[in-house]
């Protein structure tokens, strides 16, 4: 059976589950997608009618207090939803070229909503005349399949790194942080927080390893959800701590907390760029983002300069030495598994799963011989990748009906993925998942 994409898509999804199991996978795959673009195309027009609406309220829009209010009243959206909406609108009027890009499909409501808000509070050190060149990156970040909210906020923290400025970025506010626990009426416990980037890096490494699945004893995999896992794994946090805490004078070792930096960007007295006085020649971003970094977090991911200075004044510091392409060179190789001095090194290159598009963290990865050990391949850094579970089954799997794909090392000394001929005929090599610079 074969059904018209732009078909299913205009019309109602009643009924449609009962048809598409006849679809071919192709199709499927070109509906999802489909929908996927017309649900940014509408999500556009929303925003764009309701502002309009903000701008000149009738009677009916005039008995609330805002326009985001009215739709959550005639609509199944909740009125927070409904504020952002309004929200999100006011503020592109002020960014043309924001908008216009959201408005084409080219960028998510919430990647839009992240860069205006960069755009409405830049640096404090940032000139007015920086602003065009600053959105021009943010929304290359936020283009493509390929945009991911992480990319945006390394791309916003490097901005914040190169015009640095005395301002605490949002993620690394402390006076911010609420935790409300209260008691419901059938004797149970609700529990919301809101915490900074650095406590909740320290909350997810903690709670990393509590909540994996884990298969029953006869291999039967394990059925509790994620949010059933992060409870059982929160308690079992709260467990441990109460059996083994020490509470006295000391504050005993530092929270495990992992950090990584170039050793020049953590140098307590490096002269940025925004120290420097700058000629109108140098007054592109360019070069300077080239040779800026910040920190980065495998749960959370950038940590501004000045927050990794800080906790590297009580810290184990564990050094890497790094090519000129930024890939670390060989740690103690030789054996089949990986040392922790390797897999350390393998983390500050590929920063999780390397696979294009996975976001798993590198806590959840194993590391995986390019050319497997029984075959000759060396436990060495340019013959080790990571990878999540599921990708590391992807590519240990015999070559069926979709080929296999193959992993080569670049002249960069980092992994590049090549896709089997049934998801490219050409086979274009696609870089690994390792880099938040666009």
């Amino acid at each position: 059976m074969s059904i018209d994409t732009s078909h299913v898509v205009s019309r109602s999804a009643a009924g449609l589950r009962s048809r598409l199991w006849q679809a071919p996978s192709a199709e499927l795959r070109a509906a999802a997608i489909e929908a996927s673009a017309e649900i940014l195309r509408l999500e556009a027009i929303r925003v764009a009618v309701v502002d309009e609406l903000s701008l000149r309220p009738d009677d009916q829009v005039l008995c609330y207090r805002g326009a985001g209010r009215w739709l959550a009243a005639h609509t199944m959206l909740q009125i927070p939803a409904g504020n952002k909406i309004a929200a999100l609108g006011a503020a592109l009027r002020a960014f043309p070229a924001v908008s216009q890009r959201f408005d084409a499909g080219d960028c998510s409501f919430d990647h839009a909503a992240l860069i205006v808000s960069f755009c409405e509070s830049p640096p404090k050190g940032m000139p007015e005349e920086a602003l065009p060149q600053c959105i021009d990156l943010l929304l290359a970040a936020a283009s493509g399949v390929e945009a991911t909210t992480t990319k945006i906020r390394y791309v916003i923290a490097t901005l914040e790194r190169l015009f640095e400025s005395d301002n605490i970025p949002p993620a690394e506010d402390v006076d911010r942080n609420e935790l409300r626990i209260a008691t419901t009426l059938n004797g149970r416990v609700v529990v919301r927080g809101d915490f900074d980037a650095v406590t909740g890096e320290m909350l997810l490494s903690a709670l990393s390893n509590l909540t994996m699945p884990t298969p029953a004893p006869d291999g039967t995999p394990d059925a509790r959800s994620a949010a059933k896992r992060t409870a059982d794994g929160f308690t079992e946090l709260i467990r441990r701590y109460l059996d083994n805490a020490k509470t006295g004078i000391d504050g005993g070792q530092r929270p495990h907390l992992n950090v990584h930096i170039n050793a020049r960007d953590l140098a307590e007295h490096r002269n940025c760029a925004a120290q420097e006085t700058a000629t109108e020649e140098e007054t592109s971003l360019d070069p300077d983002l080239s040779d800026l970094d910040v920190g980065h977090m495998p749960w959370m991911g950038p940590l501004s300069l000045s927050q990794t200075r800080l906790l590297g004044c009580d810290c184990f510091l564990s050094t890497i030495l790094l090519d000129n392409h930024g890939a670390p060179l060989d740690a103690r190789p030789g054996k089949r598994l990986v040392t922790a001095e390797q897999r350390v090194a393998l983390i500050a290159r590929d920063k999780g799963c390397a696979f294009p598009g996975c976001d798993c963290v590198p806590a959840w990865t194993d590391a995986h011989h390019i050319r497997h050990w029984a075959n000759g391949g060396p436990t060495v850094m340019n013959n080790l990748v990571l990878l999540c579970r599921s990708h590391h089954r992807l590519m240990h799997r015999k070559t069926g009906f979709v080929g296999k794909w193959e992993i080569r090392m670049g002249a960069d000394n980092k992994p590049w993925f090549i896709p089997p001929p049934a998801i490219d005929p050409h086979q274009h090599p696609r870089p690994a998942n390792n880099t938040f610079k666009t």
